[in-house]
């Protein structure tokens, strides 16, 4: 053969490789810009739809099973090809034990995260050591728990209510590698917050008058710096006991604010970003647009 006829050969399968190569990565899925995107692009209705896109289980964690808290129950998606999910333990408040919120576990966890709702130590344990266990809570579900195999150590948020929510500001303060808070109807005497760099979601009841607004939720919102992201979220006319009973708007934003940090899923800044507003919310604001 020809030098000129093996030449033109060589550029005719040349051609057909990179023809190939096209028709290839045209019939391969994408790789998603973010890997920890995890379910179908959200909806008004799907975050607020009370049964997520995952099927979940749940898995009982005994007090003599754990140290540094008082167990409580895991919840799971219970796909297993969908990669790992974040982790999220929930606090609940003086007096209460995780019960008092247990709506919010398989709620949460059918949105694609691995929610951990925690009894602590005591039923009077103050905000400090709700913080502590929260923390402990969180160790032992990814470093102990059945379920650590679903857990992304690296994407981990507190939530918690009143004392609880106390507990979820203490914890976010002293480990600023989590993901998220979200301290719901919040009580605790510090009301200066402003070592806490974690994404921060506060609800307030408008009505409350154990951890009244105006003394708890709204000073610890304003002390969060403004390099911070946050969020002030207040239900209209809701008393301190407005998340012990299913509450859609508390959960969609809620899902809303852990999806946006923890996953890093910006997919959902459509709900956050104007501040919400509607007839169950008394005021909102917050530091959208988001640069995390």
């Amino acid at each position: 053969m020809h030098t000129s006829t093996k030449a033109g050969a060589a550029r005719v399968l040349a051609a057909l490789a990179v023809m190939l190569t096209g028709v290839l990565a045209a019939g391969s899925p994408a790789v998603a810009d973010n890997p920890y995107e995890r379910g179908p692009a959200p909806t008004l209705a799907s975050i607020q739809a009370a049964q997520g896109p995952f099927a979940t289980s749940s898995v009982s964690v005994s007090a003599a099973q754990v140290s540094g808290f008082g167990g409580g129950t895991i919840y799971y998606p219970t796909t297993t090809s969908a990669g790992t999910f974040g982790g999220i333990a929930i606090s609940p408040g003086y007096t209460a034990t995780w019960s008092s919120l247990s709506w919010l576990g398989p709620r949460l966890a059918s949105q694609g995260f691995v929610v951990f709702g925690i009894n602590t130590l005591t039923i009077y344990d103050q905000p400090a050591s709700r913080g502590r266990e929260l923390l402990a809570a969180l160790d032992y579900l990814t470093g102990s728990s059945s379920v650590r195999g679903r857990v992304d150590a690296s994407r981990l948020a507190v939530a918690g209510h009143s004392m609880g929510g106390g507990g979820t500001l203490e914890a976010a303060n002293s480990r600023p590698s989590l993901k998220a808070a979200v301290p719901i109807a919040p009580w605790n005497l510090t009301t200066n917050w402003s070592g806490v760099r974690v994404p921060t979601m506060i609800w307030g009841g408008q009505a409350d008058t154990i951890a009244p607004v105006a003394a708890h939720a709204i000073p610890f919102y304003n002390s969060l710096p403004s390099s911070t992201e946050k969020a002030y979220i207040e239900l209209a006319g809701a008393s301190h006991f407005f998340p012990q009973t299913p509450n859609t708007t508390l959960a969609a934003y809620s899902i809303s604010w852990l999806k946006r940090f923890v996953d890093n899923d910006t997919r959902y800044d459509q709900f956050l970003c104007p501040n919400p507003t509607g007839i169950a919310i008394s005021q909102s604001r917050g530091t959208c647009p988001y640069t995390t």
